[in-house]
């Protein structure tokens, strides 16, 4: 059988060779690679290899060539691979386009017979059918298709043909369709098209792609599709009529479910609403197709088709079309999945609509149709609380009237809530929850709520185009209803011309005076408004929080406050002022108007600095209710500084919770930073001193025993922290918090533990007083009281237990307090931390940059060596990455240190014994990097030196230390290396002496020294491991190698010879001494120098004996580098090839997995087999050796000497020829030998 196998293939003919007789595939291979590019899943690749075929055949000029090309590109149109049909399809339209000379025709019959559906084989119908698709896509985009009208009414049939191939092109041949007769004549149409698409026009209700067709017919074409033509082909003479709602409805749902997933706008939908403006019947179109049809349906694909088209249809409605569309049930519906639709995990199309609404107010001219959108949009509320958010980027695009007009509305909306004008609604849970209907005055609140920071974010956003006027007209409007009501109205105060039809609540005038302050925040820093050049020119120069004229905004609040203070008449605060309230208010003013008159002659830091503080102090008494009166007064003060009176305000304001008052604060001080002293520096870094008691700091803690004002301070406090919009719930509040006092008493009363003696001995006297407990006198406890002698009892204990949980109670607010008073205190510093900043970023080169050094270590160790909460973990996480980048690692650092070089020297030595002393290494790194940050101060700047450090500096250079006592350091520097290297738990470690290494050389080379010591003195082998380190990288120092150039560097490299050949073999020190000895060996090599190496030779030598250094690794590798330098290389590994009798020793072959063993195959004694087939058979049956005697079990896959594997056994019994063999297991099971087959396996190794 093997041999006829054989025979057969050597009978079969010879393929004939490819014959290329133009030899256009031998002869360029750069022509054939643009059609491997064009293949490619690469768009880029793709594009490029198109156009450089275009430029290849425009120089080329061989028909031949551009024939191959033709064949081979519609061969392509038909690819396996998805992303090569596009490339193709593209390149061969390109084609068509560049070279007139090839026929449309032409190409269209090469199409049509490469890709005929009807002959082509079943499996490949779906590449046919795209291969054809592509082709009339390409003849399209040729631009040449509407010259050659048979070629279009030939390519519309092909289409109609495919369009029944829905399964593999889906709508793709209808779309292609709609192209062609959009770019065809109406000439071409009416004679040639026309007939050819007679089925497709009558059924266009049937499709979304045949309707689409026919809207697209009529447009283009209307003088041929006449209402007439219409009547013949639709039975109706328009397409909006009664009679094609429900055709028309059921078309709509169908374009909704394809586009499911693209989630676009499907064209027939946006056709079939200009056709109904066309034929003037939208009402009837929007109301009975979109309301009554589209809406009908649960939420989903066909809501979204109606949202996308309320929103391309904004720029195609008249005003009256707008208004009455957006305020009807397409809107409600939008409105709420909007607010459903704000749980995770689900579909928002908020983005989408935002917009559409954007590319309407951007592209429209007339203010009246900007105006109505945005107010619908602001009208469509749930429960009063507009759906829309507050800070609505389309605003942006209005025009200055449309805006000025929205802010009237805004304003009067405010003051006249008009819910009935709203088109509210309320979600099927809310109305589930509110069983007695919504109320009014909630509604009036929410929507209160939501107008105020609309009102705000047109002013804080800088992309509005707004003047100045509205600037101002806002922030009046915000304060004035933030801390005023009007009496009576007056024309000099516009405010009190509207009056509030409803009253303000206390929640809503909470919110408005968070967002006045968030206002003042932002207008503080607000750039100039206008377009004029000398504007632009001026914020090139960062003019902020001013007016045109040079008036703070901030100043003209100020103005109006005052104004409205001293006509109590029209105006009336809502909290009036104290008498010394009013002084301080009138003592503001009166300094900041004697500022200002100092500033005519010159601005200077003092008087800005003043000024800014000053009015911040006067607008914020509207809000606090006692402030010190001295702030104001300050000024004129002479004896201090006026920039440590600067600061001491500072730090009072710093104490309130703003966030505004911060910001300002730390703007201020940025100002001030070249004026600070050291004493006003002395006062802020008091405040960080973890060792002052908490009544000598800057901050008073205080509680106020009203729950009332601590609810609303918490209130206020939140507002300006977060900012953002305050959700007030009254009741669910009230609720909450009678149950947590209720749970906290009765958790005050099991959290006691351990019970109160003295309450012991009380209980235990009431008992015994009402004769409830036995006593030894007592002979019997069956004594029991009557109902009179319980109630007194029980009021007794009842007594007692209150006075107890009195007590409790009382404890539990005591450790309430402590703890909310710390977290201020902790929160205050976290904000002077600020201050500190700011100083160091503006003022790092100032001699003041010195006081700093201890105080914040002091509050690095206290912070590190006490638990904390998260609070402090932040507080220490800031204060130390201030100290490592804001000081240590800065820049710019103080060069000139004056007379205080032994005050420094003294400091540095007691940092570096107080790193020594340390238990936690973690502190110890930054006491280190202390001391590291006064090295560089003393030294100061080095002469030569460029910033970016890649200078080549002389000797004379790298030995300049400017101020530094290079002994005295040096010796400091050694003690604690010595303490490293000798204590067993020691803080320091060896990459903080690295670092001292790669930065001081000089101290290096005074350190080298010591460090070589220790290699093999160190008191551990960590430490001995860490002076190679040290050692290691001192010498790789250019720096080192030029100071100790000549005899030093020689000897100290023999040093360092002699004690790196002493270490012995431990892992860890013996890779840091081979990467150091690696060195030595290499530079003493390279500089020939005369150091003797051969201690290191011998040490090297016999660690070879002891550790074989046989496998591959860091150690190994490192250990045979220095060796090569000796001449002595590395020992490969000989492999030796097996002979028959070593592959017969007893090996464990390795198992396979997946595969049966043989002896475990069941075998079919009834099934006749062939003779060679069934000798194969029997040699399964054939034990592969005896078993051993005795009862342990033998491993039957363990191959046993002199045994024969079962392919010899198998090719044995059958008695064939290895080759024989082969082609018989071919034959029987070609499949698994195809991947299995080993001739090794079945001991053929002979044959190969």
């Amino acid at each position: 059988a093997t041999t006829a196998v054989f025979t057969q293939i050597e009978n079969e003919p010879v393929r004939p060779k490819i014959k290329d007789a133009k030899g256009i595939l031998q002869q360029n291979r750069e022509f054939l690679d643009f059609f491997w590019d064009i293949a490619k899943p690469e768009q880029d690749i793709r594009l490029k290899a198109i156009e450089n075929l275009i430029q290849y055949l425009k120089k080329s000029e061989k028909s031949d060539e551009l024939k191959y090309t033709l064949k081979r590109l519609v061969d392509g149109l038909a690819h396996t691979r998805e992303a090569a049909r596009p490339g193709f399809s593209l390149a061969l339209g390109q084609v068509l386009s560049v070279f007139e000379e090839v026929s449309l025709r032409t190409a269209f019959d090469q199409i049509k017979e490469k890709h005929n559906l009807v002959t082509v084989k079943k499996k490949l119908i779906r590449n046919a059918a795209f291969g054809n698709f592509f082709g009339v896509l390409a003849l399209s985009q040729s631009t040449r298709l509407p010259k050659e009208p048979q070629v279009v009414l030939e390519c519309v049939q092909l289409l109609q043909s495919l369009s029944l191939h829905r399964e593999h092109l889906r709508d793709l041949p209808r779309k292609t369709m709609v192209d062609i007769l959009s770019e065809t004549s109406e000439e071409v149409f009416e004679e040639v098209l026309l007939g050819a698409l007679q089925t497709d026009l009558s059924s266009a209700f049937s499709t979304p792609e045949q309707l689409q067709l026919l809207l697209v017919a009529m447009q283009k074409f209307p003088q041929v599709l006449k209402p007439k033509k219409l009547k013949k082909l639709l039975g109706t003479s328009t397409i909006i009529t009664m009679d094609n709602i429900p055709k028309l409805t059921e078309v709509l749902k169908m374009a909704a479910r394809s586009v499911k997933k693209d989630r676009l706008l499907p064209a027939v939908a946006l056709d079939l609403l200009q056709i109904s403006l066309k034929e003037d019947n939208f009402e009837l179109f929007w109301r009975e197709t979109i309301i009554k049809g589209m809406l009908k349906d649960q939420p989903g694909p066909t809501h979204y088709l109606s949202y996308r088209l309320l929103g391309s249809a904004l720029p195609l409605l008249t005003l009256v079309q707008l208004k009455q569309v957006l305020n009807g049930e397409v809107m409600r519906a939008y409105g709420e999945h909007v607010v459903s639709a704000q749980l995770p995990d689900r579909f928002k199309f908020a983005p989408e609509m935002e917009t559409y609404v954007g590319d309407f107010l951007q592209g429209c001219d007339e203010p009246e149709k900007q105006l109505a959108v945005v107010v619908a949009f602001s009208l469509l509320t749930n429960q009063g609380y507009p759906v829309v958010p507050s800070f609505w980027r389309v605003v942006q695009h209005l025009r200055p009237t449309a805006l000025q007009s929205y802010v009237d509305w805004l304003k009067d909306m405010f003051l006249n809530p008009q819910l009935e004008s709203c088109l509210d609604f309320s979600t099927r849970r809310q109305k589930e929850n509110q069983e007695g209907g919504v109320q009014r005055e909630n509604c009036i609140f929410r929507l209160r709520k939501w107008i105020i920071p609309r009102l705000t974010s047109i002013v804080e956003n800088n992309q509005v185009k707004r003047e100045e006027d509205l600037v101002m007209d806002v922030a009046r409007f915000v304060f004035f209803h933030a801390f005023f009501n009007a009496k009576k109205a007056t024309p000099d105060i516009p405010e009190t011309e509207a009056t509030l039809s409803v009253p303000l609540d206390e929640k809503t005038r909470v919110v408005v005076i968070n967002s006045f302050f968030g206002l003042l925040q932002h207008m503080n820093h607000l750039p100039l408004l206008g377009d004029s050049p000398e504007v632009a020119a001026r914020n090139q120069r960062h003019v902020q929080g001013v007016t045109g004229d040079g008036s703070m905004w901030i100043y003209c609040l100020v103005q109006y406050a005052d104004a409205l203070l001293n006509q109590p008449k029209y105006a009336q605060s809502t909290q009036p002022f104290s008498p010394e309230q009013r002084r301080t208010w009138d003592s503001m003013l009166a300094s900041v108007r004697t500022l200002m008159k100092k500033s005519k002659k010159g601005q200077t830091p003092e008087t800005s600095a003043f000024q800014q503080l000053f009015l911040l102090v006067g607008i914020h008494l509207f809000k606090v209710s006692l402030i010190n009166t001295t702030l104001c007064s300050a000024g004129g003060e002479e004896e201090p500084h006026w920039a440590e009176v600067v600061v001491d305000i500072l730090l009072s304001l710093l104490s309130q919770p703003s966030r505004h008052i911060r910001h300002v604060c730390r703007t201020v001080f940025s100002n001030i930073c070249p004026h600070v002293t050291a004493r006003a520096l002395t006062a802020i870094l008091d405040v960080l001193d973890p060792d002052k008691d908490e009544e000598d700091s800057a901050v008073v803690v205080t509680d106020d025993q009203d729950s009332d004002k601590i609810k609303k301070k918490d209130i206020k406090k939140k507002g300006e922290e977060d900012e953002g919009e305050i959700e007030v719930r009254s009741e669910e509040q009230s609720d909450a918090s009678d149950d947590d006092s209720e749970e906290g008493e009765d958790e005050a009363m099991e959290e006691g533990g351990e019970v109160d003696q003295n309450f012991r001995i009380e209980l235990m006297k009431v008992l015994q007083n009402q004769g409830a407990l036995a006593t030894e006198q007592d002979g019997s406890d069956d004594d029991e009281l009557d109902d009179e002698a319980m109630m007194k009892l029980d009021g007794s204990i009842a007594a007692l237990f209150l006075e107890q949980k009195k007590k409790m109670q009382a404890k539990k607010d005591e450790k309430d307090k402590l703890k909310k008073g710390k977290t201020l205190v902790r929160d205050f510093k976290i904000k002077v931390l600020d201050l500190v900043e700011v100083f160091l970023a503006r003022q790092g080169s100032s001699p003041l940059v010195l006081g700093m050094v201890e105080p914040l270590l002091s509050v690095i160790e206290s912070g590190m060596s006490s638990e904390s909460d998260q609070q402090e973990q932040d507080f220490l996480r800031k204060a130390a990455d201030i100290f490592k980048n804001q000081l240590c690692r800065a820049k710019q650092y103080c060069k000139t240190v004056g007379d205080r070089q032994g005050e420094l020297h003294d400091l540095l030595e007691k940092l570096m014994t107080k790193a020594q002393k340390l238990s936690d290494s973690s502190v110890s790194l930054y006491f280190f990097s202390a001391s590291l940050y006064l090295v560089k101060v003393l030294r100061g700047g080095v002469p030569g030196a460029s910033a970016d450090g890649k200078t080549i500096l002389s000797t004379e250079e790298l030995r300049f230390m400017g101020n530094v006592d290079v002994e005295r350091v040096s010796d400091i520097f050694k003690g604690a290396l010595r303490s490293f290297m000798t204590r067993r738990k020691s803080p320091l470690s060896g990459l903080m002496f690295i670092d001292l290494f790669t930065r001081f050389p000089v101290l290096c080379v005074n350190l080298l020294e010591t460090a070589v010591e220790h290699i093999t003195i160190g008191i551990r082998e960590h430490q001995q491991s860490q002076a190679s380190a040290m050692v290691l990288r001192g010498l790789q120092s250019r720096e080192v190698q030029q100071l100790l150039a000549g005899d030093p560097w020689a000897g100290l490299l023999q040093k360092t010879v002699v004690e790196t050949a002493k270490n012995k073999v431990v892992q860890e020190k013996l890779v840091k001494a081979l990467e150091l000895g690696l060195f030595l060996v290499k530079n003493v090599n390279q500089q020939k120098l005369s150091v003797a190496l051969e201690p290191l030779k011998k040490v090297l030598q016999s660690m070879r004996e002891v550790l074989g250094f046989k496998k591959t690794g860091q150690m190994e590798d490192t250990y045979w580098a220095v060796m090569k330098h000796f001449g002595v290389i590395k020992p490969k590994r000989d492999r030796i090839r097996k002979t028959k009798e070593d592959q017969a020793e007893p090996t464990a072959p390795k198992k396979k997995k997946g595969f049966l063993p043989e002896t475990k195959k069941r075998k079919n004694r009834k099934k006749q087999l062939p003779v060679s087939e069934k000798g194969a058979a029997d040699a399964n049956t054939v034990p592969l050796g005896k078993p051993e005697e005795g009862k342990k079990k033998r491993n039957k896959n363990k191959k046993q000497p002199g045994e024969e594997t079962p392919g010899q056994g198998l090719a044995k019994k059958a008695k064939m020829t290895p080759v024989d063999f082969i082609g018989l297991l071919f034959v029987s099971n070609p499949a698994k030998t195809r991947f299995h087959l080993n001739p090794m396996e079945l001991g053929l190794s002979s044959v190969y």
